[in-house]
């Protein structure tokens, strides 16, 4: 009976402090628990991922002629990227990835003017990006500090729904050789200085990994 009631209150104390931290860290219980368990989960999904790349193809369609539009819902037009590299992330704030905004926002950091990081928030798998734009640019500044640009959410899978930049991402006519949807949320599309799709990476491999930090 003692071990019960020492064992009962172990779990009531191990409650409270994840209820105290989640709402500290401004997230929901599901939130905060994902963000500890995620180094395990990633590096298990990680012997499934895949990359794909081609650095040679030209892209039909010109990178630099797309919009999108910000979270503020101001224009946000590509043409401001030439000569950079980008690195476009689909998103969603209850996913196993979602730890993944901190790693984006230390590649921000790190790179500077060198790297341009776009998260479009999406809601296709699973549900996992219920909220609405002013809720998800709170969640992301104030749980993990991001400060790269974060559209409107959108659809980012095949069909009438796709957002243009998506489909310029997923269509071989358009990007010149990829065919390649995001498998779930934080999928990753690399597009080199000249405005060419280089690479997809699978969400499980980090942002951080040697994969990615290789061809930035």
């Amino acid at each position: 009976m003692r071990k019960i009631i020492i064992g009962s209150s172990v779990l009531v104390l191990l409650a409270g402090f994840v209820i105290y931290q989640s709402k500290k860290n401004h997230m929901t219980i599901r939130q905060y628990i994902m963000k500890w368990v995620y180094p395990a989960f990633s590096t298990l999904m990680q012997k499934r991922a895949i990359q794909l790349s081609n650095e040679t193809a030209i892209p039909p369609v010109n990178f630099y002629s797309l919009k999108a539009v910000k979270n503020d819902g101001t224009i946000f037009s590509f043409d401001s990227l030439r000569g950079k590299t980008v690195l476009l992330v689909n998103t969603a704030s209850d996913c196993g990835y979602t730890p993944q905004y901190a790693e984006l926002q230390q590649l921000h950091e790190q790179y500077g003017d060198r790297l341009t990081i776009l998260a479009f928030p999406s809601n296709d798998f699973k549900n996992q990006e219920k909220g609405t734009d002013t809720e998800i640019a709170q969640f992301c500044r104030k749980s993990y500090g991001v400060t790269f640009p974060i559209m409107k959410k959108i659809s980012v899978l095949k069909g009438e729904h796709q957002d243009p930049v998506y489909r310029w991402l997923t269509d071989p006519k358009q990007n010149g050789w990829n065919g390649k949807t995001p498998s779930w949320n934080f999928a990753k599309y690399i597009i080199n200085s000249e405005g060419k799709l280089t690479h997809y990476v699978d969400p499980a491999v980090s942002p951080l990994d040697k994969k990615i930090l290789g061809v930035l």
